[in-house]
């Protein structure tokens, strides 16, 4: 008996370990490498179970860190919704919103191809243009479609007192950010395109900011729109400092945008009537393209039509000042819109092709002599009938 029992616990202990060395297996193949840098190299096809769901009443929005302002978006978007809805017997209500932390790169779109619980997502356009041009995870134009553009993201680049510029990087520990986060990937590509070689560190934004104090690092690079309530906890006592990236038209045009930093923004790092230059890039609102009348895609076509409908009481408030750039009507193109979300907007007023041809008769009476001022007016005039929608 004695040896019977002994051999049985052998057994026993083989078979744990090939459980717990299938488990690792599959936990390896069921997450992409982030650490791929949108190589060329094609992977299997992500795949998504899309039966039914165990939450019809909740999109699942995966945005980045919580540090970062895309999650404070999300949260003003999950507290307003949940607001001036009728409830049922039980107190619930017909349209949840729940955040799911992501890293705001690579992350953010995988999740949604896979997870059955992830529908929407706030993903940097470049970052998702260059997933479906390398075919890293296989066609992606089918699965994948967009709601809305929404702000731009700007670059920050915190250094320490005695760093001057950029070129001073070179050679020094600069963190980009966690590794396959847009800002690590993407300011990879910033600093190799201005020829700035750097020793690359990857730290979570909070351990950053403590390696720029103690002097572990020189620099540390964060990508997410302004202001960033992180950097509140940025003083000029600590002698950090945002650097400015010079916007060179022959090397960054095309995905690059060329920003601001102001006072205003962040009054204890940025002096009274200074200003910092930096660059930025367009983020948007994508979405699983769930099939055509499916459980989550009836879910998905709810939440479109109450976003877009309370859209104005994100402009203002205490909500973030991002939500003032976002134009529901603009396009992204390259990519198919979610059907309801077209929808919406062609019943509004026929959508942006007829707006935009009222408000050509409008300025024909009123010319303005410069280009962007007129965009710049267009997105104001958007702004004003979304308030004012009987006029």
């Amino acid at each position: 008996m004695r040896a019977g029992l002994f051999i049985a616990l052998l057994a026993a202990a083989w078979l744990g370990g090939q459980v717990q060395d299938g488990l690792a297996q599959n936990r390896r193949s069921a997450a992409p490498s982030e650490s791929a840098k949108l190589s060329p190299s094609k992977e299997a096809p992500l795949r998504k179970e899309t039966g039914r769901s165990a939450d019809p009443f909740t999109v699942g929005f995966v945005t980045g860190t919580p540090q970062c302002t895309e999650f404070a978006m999300t949260q003003d978007i999950a507290a307003t919704l949940a607001t001036g809805q009728e409830t049922g017997p039980h107190g619930e209500v017909a349209l949840r919103v729940l955040p799911i932390v992501g890293n705001g790169g690579i992350r953010n779109v995988v999740d949604v191809l896979t997870l059955p619980g992830a529908d929407v997502a706030i993903a940097p356009v470049v970052l998702v243009d260059r997933l479906r041009e390398a075919r890293t995870f296989g066609g992606i134009s089918d699965r994948l479609t967009y709601i809305a553009p929404l702000h731009i993201e700007e670059f920050h680049v915190l250094a320490r007192p005695e760093i001057g510029s950029l070129t001073e990087l070179a050679g020094k520990r600069v963190n980009l950010g966690e590794d396959g986060s847009a800002s690590a990937i993407l300011g990879r590509d910033v600093f190799n395109r201005l020829g700035v070689k750097i020793s690359e560190s990857n730290l979570a934004p909070e351990a950053a900011l403590d390696g720029l104090r103690k002097g572990d690092l020189s620099a540390a690079l964060l990508v997410s729109g302004k202001p960033v309530s992180l950097l509140t906890q940025v003083s000029q006592l600590d002698g950090i400092r945002l650097l400015p990236i010079p916007y060179s038209k022959e090397l960054l045009q095309q995905e690059y945008l060329p920003s601001t930093l102001r006072h205003q923004d962040y009054p204890n790092i940025i002096a009274a009537e200074a200003s910092v230059d930096t660059i930025a890039l367009k983020s948007a609102l994508f979405a699983y393209n769930w099939p055509i009348g499916s459980e989550r895609y009836r879910l998905l076509d709810l939440f479109v039509q109450t976003f877009f409908a309370r859209f104005p009481e994100f402009l203002g408030g205490a909500h973030h000042p991002k939500w003032r750039e976002v134009n529901l009507a603009a396009q992204l193109p390259g990519w198919q819109r979610f059907r309801p979300a077209e929808r919406w907007l062609q019943q509004q007023s026929g959508g942006e092709a007829a707006l935009r041809k009222a408000f050509g008769r409008f300025l024909d009476e009123k010319p303005t002599a410069n280009p962007p001022d007129r965009e710049e007016l267009f997105r104001d005039f958007l702004r004003w009938r979304e308030r004012n929608p009987a006029k």
